[in-house]
């Protein structure tokens, strides 16, 4: 049987969730700029809003912004050795030898790893809304993982559920 070629490294993002994040940063922001401009030096009767109020709702708006962008960071680069994640709080860094199956159920919103030792890790960057592209990035997983790993022995191996 001739080699076959090694797997080529994968790298994905969530497109849509980094699209629909993006338009609603910038809708934050836009909206606090312009409540902010048309917040001028007044009084309410109760309260009185001078400059350094105009800023702050600027100011907030970034922050708020930047929040909604933090939601877009999920990221997975897999290559021969192992394979990264990095979701929105969390980051790993793992060997294919940790890992056991790469899974992505048929209505599961994200693929996930499972891993030898019984635990799952999200991988939030391969995400069923990205339809085509996620399904590339996980068969590149699995092609990835198929090549590092040796073929396990059939009759000592347990039956995962989604197999």
């Amino acid at each position: 049987m001739p080699d076959q070629p090694a797997p080529r490294p994968v790298s994905a993002v969530p497109r849509r969730l980094r699209l629909i994040c993006a338009c609603a940063a910038t809708a934050i922001i836009v909206v606090m700029t312009v409540v902010a401009v048309l917040l001028k030096s007044s009084t309410t009767g109760v309260v009185a809003f001078h400059t350094a109020d105009q800023v702050a709702m600027v100011g907030l708006g970034l922050a708020l912004g930047a929040g909604v962008l933090w939601v877009s960071r999920p990221r997975v680069d897999a290559d021969a050795e192992g394979v990264g994640v990095r979701n929105i709080v969390g980051s790993y860094r793992l060997p294919w030898t940790f890992v056991r199956a790469v899974r992505f159920d048929r209505h599961s919103p994200w693929a996930s790893l499972l891993l030898t030792n019984g635990e799952e890790v999200a991988v939030l960057a391969v995400q069923a809304a990205d339809k085509q592209r996620a399904l590339d990035a996980v068969q590149g997983l699995r092609a990835l993982h198929a090549a590092a790993v040796p073929a396990e022995d059939p009759s000592t191996r347990t039956q995962l559920l989604y197999e």
